[in-house]
Formats: structure tokens, C-alpha cells, sequence
């Protein structure tokens, strides 16, 4: 009661505030007339009296005034829109530090050039953060007009630039972006051993749209950054080749309060993207993994990585959470539903989509399949051999993935195959593959063959960098 009394007779903070700003928008208001007589390189050389200024010790809210009539000056040139009151005011609250409340339509892009170009002044730099790729692009190029024309400089971070392409753009006056290009950035920044391989430079002033969705709706999602792991990827596929026999459950409330049991061999929490298994699912899971107990020190890790396979076959769907292009796993954004090429999920849990694609498409995204003819100079006798098979498939490997090669045509090899013949050339290391080969297969057959004098001179002898894998296939077993 006594509240509502004194907003009635002092007015509420909100209404005060804006009050207090009525006198400035009036001093704006009356440098107009003056500045509609500058031509336009008197108008751009306002800019650089005010950076003098602020070398002599000016500091910004000295000049506040009459940059922003500068900048709706410019505005009313260059873009046809003049700034309204009601905007000197949402741009007076931005150089403030605060937040401005305005519906759609109302310019909010128009306000931001205000408050960007007062902070530029001091040529440390400012940042303007929006939610994606295309409102970075197209403020940047729509208000960069309006930047240029007063002699500031406007850079736009993107994906797809190098290092010296974003160096280049945060030394601009001005820099448009989104708030995962910029974290990423800083991120990569504390990753440098030298300050002169950094891109971006000291943080100064930064104005966020769509502040709640930014700092709210998608601070749920940390950014993190990491170097590949170096440790062996045999685990994922070991692993992802139990998932699909365990058994999805739910929990069901008992009669008694706080009283629950569970179904299945595990549990999934959709809203925290979690899942557990259940007592049921871990005696499963060790029956299959031959491991013991799965909560003994040394199975910790298998634990984990039961737990994010479970959450790349459940939680994580191709063509929504990520999607498959050229033979690679692409991240898609949750909340702008963009690609993010050279984005991986933390904790093992890339590996483990990987693992799970590669098992769901054959060779999946780790292996290129491409149907090919005399890409490697074989024996006469050899190639006539082929010939005479039903089909003969081929494909191509790239380097690096030599062991997840070993696992999968052994396995081919086991069941249902007649033969599965490996030519290996890395240039110097051929040698070295032939040998790693030999070492690497437990098939008998295939052990034999690749010890195989023939097998190792035509791979000698052949200049191709690549690994090609021959499957020969019976007739009935064509459609693999």
C-alpha cells in the first residue's frame, strides 16, 4: 500500500529513469538543425574529432549527446530511418550496461547502432552478438552502411574463416557474430602458446540481441573445445555391438509414496537427456562384456561408455541432432537448426554416434564406399582370378583408420564371405602397413593371403595412396 502511494507521488524507478533522460533527447533534438547542414566528409570527420576528444581525456558519457546525433544523422542519409526518441532512449540504456525491453518492430537493430558506435570511439573495439549466421551477415552489411559512412571499419565472424580472416575482422571497429562463434573463438584463444596467434583482441563493449534466448535459452548448452583423443577407438565398437540387445524400460511408481521399480535393462530421462541402467541391464551387460563387475575400478571406464552409447542410440537421431555428409558425423545446432562442421560432442560421445553409424550403414561414415575398376596394378593372375567372381566390390580407405579396417573385414570375413583381399601402399610405410596387417589379423585365410609373396609385390609395386579393400561376394550375397 505504502508503495503504490509513493510510486503514485515520485513515480516508479522506470519512470524515473526515463525522465532523467528526457533533457539529453531534448540536446540531441537540438543539434539536428545544425548537423543536416555538414555534407557528408564533414559528417565522417565528426568521428575523428570525437576520437581526439577522447585522447585529449574525453570519456564517452561526455560525448554521448552528440554521438548519437551524429549517428541518427547518419542514419537519416545513408539508410533512410531516422532514429526516434523512443530509440536514443534503448540506445542510452544499452551504453549503460542495462537491458532494453522492445517489442517487434520497434528497431532494434536501428537501437544497437547507437551504443556501437559511441563504444567504438575509443577504438578498442565493440562486438555485436545475434543468434545466428544470417542476422550477423545481414546487420552487419545492412548497418555497416551507416558505420562506413561515418569512418568506422565493420567485420562479420563466420564459420568457415582461418585465423588470420578472424584476426582481421575483430580488429574492426565494429564486429557482428554469434555467441557460439565468438565463445569458440575464446576458447580457441586460450588454447594458443603465443599471444601473437590469438584472433581476437581485448574485450571492450558487447551488445547481445536476443539477450534472453542467448543468455538464457541456450547458456543451457556449454560451450566446450577439445583436441581428438588419442586413446583407442576399439572400446566404441565393442561396445556399440551390445546396445541394440538391451532392452529400453520405464520407471513405475509403487502403491507405497517414494516407492518405484524399474523395467528393462535401462531407463531414459528425455528432459535431462540421461540414461541408467538398471540392475537388470548392468548383470546384462556384464554377461556380454565377459568384464565382472561393471563397478569395480577397472570397468569404471566401461561403465561410461555403456552409458554414452546407451545416449547415442536413444537420445541422439540422425537427420535432428546431427546428420551424415561426406562420410562424416556434422553436429546440427539445437536451437538454429544450422550445421556446425568441426563441432564434436565431449566425453566420448561423438565416437560413440560414430560407432553407432558405422553399424546402422555398413561402413557408415568412417569408410567412402565408391565402386571402382583397375585402381591398383595386380597380378595378371590375380586379376583374372577376380574376374571370374560373381561381383567384386571395392573401397577405397583413407589412411588412419587401419585398425577399425582390420575389425570390420575380419568380421566380414568370419561370417558369410569367401575372401577378403587387403592391398595396402602409404608411400615409404607400405611396408610397414603389409606388416601391421599380418600382425593385426587373427583369420587364418585372411592371414594367408596377405602373407601371400604376390599380394605383398603388387602392393610394392603400386603407387596409389590408398588402402583398397577387395570383398569378393558370393551371387546371393550381392545386395550387402
Amino acid at each position: 500500500m505504502v508503495d503504490a502511494i509513493l510510486a503514485k507521488i515520485f513515480g516508479t524507478k522506470h519512470e524515473r529513469e526515463i525522465k532523467a533522460m528526457r533533457p539529453m533527447i531534448a540536446a540531441i533534438n537540438d543539434l539536428e538543425p545544425e548537423l543536416q547542414k555538414l555534407s557528408a566528409e564533414e559528417l565522417a570527420h565528426k568521428t575523428v574529432e570525437f576520437k581526439q576528444r577522447i585522447e585529449n581525456g574525453a570519456t564517452l558519457d561526455d560525448l554521448m549527446i552528440e554521438a548519437f546525433a551524429v549517428c541518427r544523422e547518419g542514419g537519416r542519409r545513408v539508410l533512410g530511418m531516422r532514429h526516434y526518441d523512443v530509440q536514443l532512449i534503448g540506445g542510452m540504456v544499452l551504453h549503460r550496461g542495462k537491458i532494453a525491453e522492445m517489442k517487434t518492430g520497434e528497431g532494434k537493430t536501428l537501437v544497437a547502432t547507437l551504443a556501437a558506435y559511441l563504444n567504438a570511439l575509443g577504438g578498442k573495439g565493440v562486438h555485436v552478438v545475434t543468434v545466428n549466421d544470417y542476422l550477423a551477415r545481414r546487420d552487419s552489411e545492412w548497418m555497416g552502411r551507416l558505420y562506413k559512412s561515418l569512418g568506422l571499419t565493420v567485420g562479420n565472424i563466420v564459420h568457415g574463416l582461418d585465423d588470420d580472416e578472424r584476426r582481421a575482422n575483430y580488429l574492426c571497429d565494429i564486429t557482428y557474430g554469434t555467441n557460439n562463434e565468438f565463445g569458440f573463438d575464446f576458447l580457441r584463444d586460450n588454447m594458443k602458446f603465443s599471444l601473437t596467434d590469438c584472433t581476437q583482441r581485448e574485450h571492450n563493449f558487447a551488445i547481445v540481441d536476443e539477450v534472453d534466448s542467448i543468455l538464457i535459452d541456450e547458456a543451457r548448452t556449454p560451450l566446450i573445445i577439445s583436441g581428438p583423443s588419442e586413446e583407442s577407438t576399439d572400446k566404441y565398437y565393442r561396445i556399440n555391438g551390445i546396445i541394440p540387445k538391451l532392452i529400453r524400460g520405464e520407471v513405475i511408481e509403487g502403491k507405497e509414496p517414494g516407492e518405484k521399480y524399474t523395467t528393462g535393462d535401462y531407463t531414459v530421462d528425455e528432459k535431462h537427456r540421461t540414461v541408467a541402467l538398471t540392475e537388470e541391464g548392468v548383470h546384462k551387460v556384464e554377461r556380454l562384456l565377459n568384464c565382472g563387475n561393471m563397478y569395480d575400478a577397472v570397468n569404471i571406464e566401461i561403465n561410461h561408455h555403456i552409458q554414452q552409447g546407451l545416449r547415442a542410440h536413444v537420445l541422439y537421431k540422425r537427420d535432428r541432432d546431427y546428420m551424415l555428409q561426406d562420410g562424416e558425423v556434422i553436429i546440427v545446432d539445437e536451437f538454429t537448426g544450422r550445421q556446425m562442421p568441426g563441432r564434436r560432442w565431449s566425453d566420448g560421445l561423438h565416437q560413440a554416434v560414430e560407432a553407432k553409424e558405422v553399424t546402422a550403414d555398413g561402413i557408415g561414415n568412417l569408410f567412402t564406399y565408391t565402386p571402382i575398376k583397375d585402381v591398383i596394378d595386380i597380378d595378371l593372375d590375380l586379376r583374372e582370378e577376380s574376374s571370374k567372381k560373381n561381383l567384386v566390390s571395392s573401397f577405397i580407405i583413407s589412411e588412419g583408420l587401419e585398425r577399425q579396417l582390420i575389425e570390420f573385414y575380419e568380421n566380414i570375413a568370419n561370417t558369410n564371405h569367401k575372401a577378403a583381399k587387403v592391398i595396402g601402399n602409404y608411400g615409404s610405410g607400405k611396408s610397414h602397413l603389409i606388416a601391421f596387417l599380418i600382425s593385426s589379423v587373427t583369420n587364418p585365410e585372411l592371414r594367408q593371403y596377405i602373407s601371400n609373396p604376390k599380394v605383398r609385390k603388387a602392393a610394392e609395386k603400386c603407387d596409389h595412396k590408398y588402402c583398397v579393400v577387395q570383398f569378393e561376394l558370393n551371387q546371393g550375397e550381392a545386395d550387402m
